[in-house]
């Protein structure tokens, strides 16, 4: 790296907002308040249930500490994350899991403000017990608001939202916005019963299950939810992987399961969301789809248009089989045909004259509402927005209109992702992104909308009032006026 963080900020004109980074929970104190706060929510039963439940906050220093690989491979359980944080980075360690420090160093890291998500506690929205679930949420929310309000200046914190049902999602939000959030983060997935299974053997061990994106196929209508993230300002984001869930998953390698993992995740979330019609039915709806990069969003998109371009409702009439020309396909097995086909022209006429099946819709855009590839473009672009880290330089196809098709230019977002591995150290994020200027991949206006525009689109378009009395504040204000949350 050439230069510091610290001097990539003060070379550029414009603040850096990270939209993705990372604290580690100071997990015996945490532990303390859930089960203070689940008293208060649902009395000591609740606190009770939550202590009977296997699943507790992730921590990647002991998770292997009952593990076997003879018992993993009886399971076929995936291996999981391990190691996750610093250690021998002892400065950055306790500024992963201290608030004031992390404060106190964001100027050293070159970032002006950051929007918080937890580690260990993610994985409480794999929860299955419904109620317990959206309990333990509220808990953690409440402790989070407490924990990180004297640096509402410079640093917010997303409350986690449950999502095995939409109408405890909804109450959750309310509460969080309630406590001061103005993020938040859902799970990419809600684990289901298959009922065919389900109904045959009941509970399984080990389960076996679906996962529900919550748009196209869903078990519930999450309309509800999309709409009080409208009413409520607030732009879901999601930060979800399918490492623990892939068929091809590995029992012994967590690269292995994590090259690719939350994209896959994401994609399949993504792709829900806009072919269920989520899009099309709440066009100012946001959705931050953290830390799996954007080059999955690529190929999504382009997938997409030409899906639709052959089998959108005007032109999948072409390939409907009661069309085909038996008498006329014949005529070219007759004089084109091998001994075969010519000695079996009857049986090949029935074979062809078959009358074909069909589903009760044909047009699988049917949800989203589309005449044309632009208007897809336009319902895809402003409402999704791809988290990347400072060491992907494939943040450069985000910003290449002349390769994504119609121009698009996909919403890359910066995410330091401070806090975890992938960072050992915290001090070299910006510049890291800044790279991408420094090496022709993109220029500084897209270094621009990678670190300040897209975050501002992302939240500020939803909600004017985000960044008010953030250390950014003007410089939002500046950037809104002249229409750049557009």
């Amino acid at each position: 790296m050439s230069v510091t963080s610290a001097q990539v900020r003060a070379q550029v004109s414009h603040p850096v907002i990270d939209a993705d980074g990372h604290f580690v929970e100071m997990a015996p104190l945490l532990h303390d308040e859930i089960l203070h706060n689940l008293e208060e929510i649902g009395g000591a039963a609740m606190r009770e249930r939550y202590l009977k439940n296997p699943l507790k906050p992730t921590d990647t220093s002991t998770i292997l500490s009952s593990r076997t690989l003879s018992g993993a491979r009886e399971s076929w359980s995936s291996m999981p994350s391990w190691w996750g944080w610093p250690s021998e980075n002892v400065l950055d360690r306790a500024t992963s899991h201290i608030p004031g420090l992390l404060y106190e160093r964001l100027d050293e890291f070159g970032i002006d403000f950051t929007i918080l998500y937890p580690s260990m506690t993610i994985g409480l929205l794999d929860i299955d017990d419904a109620e317990l679930g959206a309990a333990v949420c509220m808990a953690v929310n409440r402790a989070y608001a407490r924990i990180f309000a004297p640096y509402a200046d410079r640093m917010t914190v997303g409350a986690l939202i449950p999502m095995q049902r939409p109408d405890l999602a909804v109450e959750a939000l309310h509460n969080a916005v309630d406590l001061g959030f103005k993020s938040c983060l859902i799970s990419a997935y809600a684990r289901r019963p298959i009922a065919k299974l389900q109904n045959k053997h009941g509970s399984l061990s080990p389960k076996v299950y679906r996962l529900d994106h919550f748009g196209l196929d869903s078990e519930y209508d999450y309309d509800p939810l999309w709409r009080a993230c409208v009413d409520r300002n607030i732009a879901p984001s999601v930060h979800s992987s399918v490492q623990y869930h892939d068929l091809s998953r590995s029992v012994s390698n967590y690269v292995y399961n994590h090259i690719d993992g939350i994209a896959k995740c994401h994609e399949a979330t993504a792709k829900s969301l806009f072919l269920g019609g989520v899009t099309h039915r709440f066009p100012t709806l946001r959705f931050g789809f953290l830390e799996g990069g954007v080059a999955w969003a690529a190929g999504l998109y382009t997938g997409l248009l030409g899906h639709w371009e052959k089998r959108n409702a005007r032109d999948i009439w072409q390939f409907d089989p009661d069309r085909l020309d038996v008498d006329r396909i014949m005529t070219y097995v007759g004089s084109h045909g091998d001994d075969a086909m010519i000695r079996d022209t009857e049986r090949l006429r029935e074979w062809f004259a078959r009358p074909g099946a069909r589903p009760a819709e044909l047009d699988d855009f049917a949800a989203v509402h589309v005449s044309s590839a632009t208007e897809l473009r336009d319902k895809f672009v402003p409402n999704f927005y791809f988290g990347c880290e400072a060491d992907d330089p494939l943040v450069a196809w985000a910003f290449n209109d002349r390769v994504n098709p119609h121009g698009a230019k996909l919403r890359a977002v910066f995410g330091s992702d401070i806090s975890h591995w992938d960072v050992p150290d915290m001090t070299g994020t910006v510049s890291e992104a800044w790279e991408l200027v420094e090496h022709g991949t993109i220029d500084e206006a897209g270094f621009r909308d990678f670190v300040f525009t897209n975050p501002i689109r992302l939240h500020a378009n939803m909600n004017p009032d985000y960044f008010k009395g953030t250390v950014v504040e003007a410089a939002v204000a500046e950037a809104i006026d002249a229409g750049e949350d557009r």
